[in-house]
């Protein structure tokens, strides 16, 4: 089930509205900017801005989150807006039956299509290794005149990925067991290639919750939401010559 957002009501202070992508008496879909924590946390360290305390303020409502995103990832998030709508959610979510599209910059050239089947652990406190798989097709490359390892170039992809499981952070750490790091990943990245992008104005994580869809739990009718990218992103979709933005 959703973890519930609608505690008191806090401190007269105004946030900034999320965009909302879609949204029904049940639930809505909204466009989580980068360096947004989803709610707090033992990683929040002393932060009070929450994407859930926004929602729950924009929305006048109770607000239930059905999935979470890193804070360094934006993209589509999925809220319930009551408990049955959370836990039908969150079964979708279980089987399988959601569709979940990422887009991600690496280093490199990796093939045009390709899977890592890698266990992972469930983050800080959670030593345990889960099975983990993730689905990557790569969409565009680029080469850029930056000198790196000994080369006079530097190459970059561009890649879509959909997940079979939702470890933590799974698509930046599956990307780092292939050296294929994430661009602007400062945890599990290539310090190198962040600051070749740095050095371009982009100082954002390279990882963007592009699509969601799924079969609505109420009505049956199939619900798919696609979310904006930021303009540090898009700059960086810029560079990928022949790629077209849709």
């Amino acid at each position: 089930m959703g973890a519930e957002a609608g505690g008191p009501e806090f401190a007269s202070e105004t946030f900034a509205a999320l965009d909302v992508i879609h949204a029904d008496d049940t639930l809505a879909i909204v466009n989580k900017p980068a360096g947004l924590m989803v709610h707090d946390s033992a990683l929040a360290r002393g932060e009070t801005d929450f994407a859930a305390d926004r929602l729950r303020e924009q929305f006048g409502r109770p607000i239930f989150l059905v999935h979470r995103l890193d804070r360094a990832t934006s993209g589509c998030l999925l809220l319930a807006f009551d408990r049955d709508t959370a836990s039908a959610l969150g079964k979708v979510l279980m089987s399988r039956e959601v569709e979940k599209d990422y887009w991600a910059v690496c280093r490199g050239w990796p093939d045009e299509i390709f899977t890592v089947d890698h266990p992972l652990d469930g983050g800080p406190g959670k030593p345990q290794k889960k099975p983990a798989i993730t689905h990557f097709r790569r969409l565009a490359t680029t080469e850029l005149a930056i000198p790196s390892a000994g080369f006079d170039t530097s190459r970059y992809a561009l890649l879509s990925a959909t997940l079979d499981t939702g470890r933590f952070r799974q698509i930046r750490r599956h990307l780092k067991h292939l050296s294929h790091h994430l661009i602007g990943d400062t945890s599990h990245g290539d310090g190198r290639h962040n600051r070749n992008f740095r050095m371009l104005g982009i100082h954002r994580m390279l990882l963007h919750a592009r699509r969601l869809a799924f079969v609505h739990p109420a009505s049956g009718v199939r619900v798919q939401a696609v979310a904006p990218v930021d303009a540090e992103f898009a700059k960086a979709l810029a560079l990928f010559d022949g790629f077209v933005l849709e």
